[in-house]
Parts: C-alpha cells; structure tokens; sequence
C-alpha cells in the first residue's frame, strides 16, 4: 500500500477519537480545574507511550503471515462494531451521537462532583476523568497506529496521520474551546467502519493464505463492495421502519350515521297526550270497585 492512503486512513480514524476525547478534556478543564485536567492527561499519555513501546516492537517479531491473520481478524471485528452502531445510528434505530450533549452531561456531572485532593492533584475528579478519556480514546489510537503501520511495515506513516489527527483536533478545539459538534462524527464513523472492515478483510484473508487478483488494488474493489453492502442495510432497515410506522397508525374513526328525522306517521308521546296519559293511569282506575261486584 502506498504511504498516503495509509496516512489518511490513520487520520481519519484517530480524528473520531481525538474528537471524544477532546470533549471530555474541555469538559473537565472548562468546569473544575485545567492544572489537574492537564495532569491527568499528561499521565494518561505516558502510559500510551509505555504500551507503545512494549507492544509495537513485539507485534513486529510475529511473521507477517501471522500478524495479517491476527491483525486483519481485529479490524474486522472491530469495524463491523463501528459500521454496526453507524448504521443503526442512520436508521434511527439507535440515537446519533451528538458532541454538545455529551458536553453538556459531563459538564453537569463535574459540576455536582465534590472537590477533592489526593497524592498531590488538587482536583481529583478532573484528574481522573481526564485520565480515564484520554487513556481509553487513546488506547483506539494506539490499536490502530500498530494495526495498520506494523502490517504495512511502515509504522512511521501511520504515526504520522495519528499524529496529524490529534495536532488539528486539539488546536481546533483549543481555538473554539468548545466540542466539535459540528463535525460530522457519524458519517466519519460510517466511513471509518467501512475502512476498517475492509482493510481487515483483505488482510485476514492474505494472512489465511489467499492471493487477491491485483494485490493491493482488490481494495479498490473491497471498499466500494463494503461501502454498497452498507448503504443497502441502511436503506432496507429504513424501508422497514417506515413500514411499520405505517402500520402502526390507527385507523380514522367511522363516521356516525346522520340522525333521520322522525316520520310523520309515527306516534309521538307529544302528539297523543290521551294515549300518553292513559298509559300514565293507574291500574286500579280501570280495575272494577269491590262495590260494583257485590251489587
């Protein structure tokens, strides 16, 4: 694979996470405290560093058989898990992701958390939130900048598409300080899993011992396959909600039938007072005296 694809694939992947976890630094530095935020950041990334330096030149010892089996198996599996929840997302079967309330959550559970210190960070909670958002996003990065550069043998042009992806993140969001919830994330996740599942299909598949027609080029073939399986999933699962939203509707009332209007002939209790007040008698004004009877 040429070293520009591969960088703009590494970019594109890393920007999706470099996004989340920017919103939750600026959520925790915006609300509690930058000094902590920035701590915990800073030991989050020391961490990546010592898995990168433990695991990258470990993976490189496997043959490259075994590595693009085992490596093409995890990217599949992990791009059908993003491809899986963006079309989901598309359908409406699943919410869209949305930055500015993710904001807004954090924001609020930051503002309701106690401040406390601990081991010398004056604010643990932001500590620990930035931590933990930074490390887990960072750990995507990390999978993918190894994945990708260890199986194309060029580790340095996937580090530099990551590293192009959190430099722009950071300075964008640093210049608005505020989330990207303008950017697209959802239709860069669709992207990214197409990406993903196919690169790990055409590298799983080298690894198990199939020669592709082309080599290289078959993902000119692969991604555009994978892209149209997609969008027919997201055009049959809408095509199904809306019927069964249709469905679902309830039927319009009947109308009632118009009152008819009395018959002329008909007997009214109006017209007959007579008969009305004779079946408003008594029965014993019609029944025979005891009088009668004896006489």
């Amino acid at each position: 694979m040429n070293a520009l694809p591969l960088i703009l694939t590494v970019f594109v992947a890393c920007a999706v996470e470099a996004i989340e976890a920017l919103t939750i630094v600026l959520a925790s530095g915006l609300t509690r405290q930058w000094r902590s935020t920035l701590q915990g950041m800073a030991v989050a990334l020391a961490v990546l560093a010592v898995v990168v330096a433990v695991v990258g030149p470990t993976i490189t010892l496997l043959p490259l058989g075994a590595l693009r089996l085992i490596v093409g198996a995890l990217l599949a599996i992990f791009g059908l898990q993003w491809l899986r929840k963006a079309i989901l997302r598309a359908t409406g079967y699943k919410a869209l992701h949305d930055e500015a309330s993710a904001y807004l959550r954090e924001v609020a559970a930051a503002k309701q958390a106690p401040v406390s210190s601990r081991r010398g960070v004056s604010d643990w909670y932001a500590f620990t939130l930035s931590f933990k958002g930074v490390l887990l996003e960072g750990l995507e990065v990390v999978f993918i900048v190894i994945t990708f550069g260890d199986n194309q043998r060029n580790l340095g042009a996937a580090v530099i598409g990551a590293a192009a992806a959190i430099v722009v993140v950071a300075a964008t969001g640093i210049a608005v300080r505020a989330p990207l919830s303008r950017v697209p994330e959802n239709a860069l996740k669709f992207a990214v899993g197409i990406m993903l599942t196919s690169f790990g299909t055409f590298w799983g598949a080298e690894g198990a011992g199939v020669s592709w027609p082309g080599s290289d080029a078959a993902l000119l073939v692969i991604v555009p396959a994978v892209a149209a399986v997609s969008l027919g999933c997201v055009a049959w699962l809408r095509r199904g909600r809306a019927v069964a939203a249709a469905n679902a509707e309830p039927a319009a009332p009947a109308e009632a039938p118009p009152a008819h209007a009395p018959s002329a002939h008909a007997p009214s209790a109006e017209a007959s007072p007579a008969r009305a007040g004779s079946a408003d008698a008594s029965p014993a004004e019609h029944a025979p005296s005891s009088e009668g009877m004896v006489r």
